[in-house]
């Protein structure tokens, strides 16, 4: 009979009176020390936990406290002088199985919570206002929302006003009237954009006030090349 048990995060497979190193264990040679945590057993028949056997252990004597094999850390940096040498001995226990005690599978099943689902009746009974906005999809709400920030926003982002800091803007107006994009066009066309907010103490123009500006001031712009 073997069985395969955890001991100090590791795992190995164990048989009566076998002697095996294992991590260092707390305790002084001589002492018994019990591990519960059996994974599989084969005594004739394979037996595996879910995850360990419940009620199976293995007892075991500690005989001594070892140390391993000296292992060299050698750390060096080219061309700075730099060189580091230490060992290191893992620290083992020496340790030999008493017997193994059968126990039974214990396997623990997750309990699955179920989402409560909306029942037919409830929203039978729901006004036809409530039942709409329930059944409009999530997206169009979102979309909606975010329009509607756009809009705080930006009051003035309805595209019917022109934006005099904003070249294509100027040059839109000025190919409309088939006038040269210039620089010196775009700053004329400015220059009289806010000359005309201070005669109607506005703050923003239509797109249709900067066409009728344009036309009443041809003589002052560049004629298309």
């Amino acid at each position: 009979m073997y069985a395969i048990v955890e001991i100090a995060g590791l795992q190995y497979k164990v048989e009566k009176d076998r002697q095996l190193y294992v991590n260092r264990l707390q305790g002084e040679p001589g002492t018994e020390v019990v591990f519960d945590r059996v994974l599989l057993t084969d005594n004739g028949s394979v037996q595996v936990g879910a995850p360990v056997i419940e009620g199976m252990t293995v007892t075991a004597k500690i005989l001594e406290h070892v140390k391993g094999d000296k292992v060299i850390v050698f750390k060096k940096k080219r061309r700075k002088g730099y060189r580091v040498k230490n060992g290191h001995r893992q620290q083992f226990t020496k340790i030999e199985v008493m017997s193994i005690a059968e126990g039974k599978v214990s396997a623990k099943k997750a309990e699955k919570k179920e989402t409560p689902k909306a029942e037919p009746a409830k929203l039978a009974e729901m006004p036809a206002e409530e039942l709409s906005v329930a059944a409009e999809p999530k997206v169009e709400i979102e979309a909606t929302k975010k329009e509607a920030k756009k809009s705080v926003a930006n009051p003035n982002s309805d595209h019917k006003t022109v934006n005099f800091g904003e070249d294509h803007e100027l040059n839109y107006h000025l190919k409309k009237n088939g006038l040269s994009q210039s620089k010196a066009n775009r700053e004329t066309l400015t220059e009289l954009g806010n000359g005309l907010k201070e005669e109607l103490n506005k703050r923003i123009l239509t797109h249709e006030e900067v066409d009728e500006l344009i036309s009443k001031n041809m003589d002052k712009f560049d004629a298309k090349k």
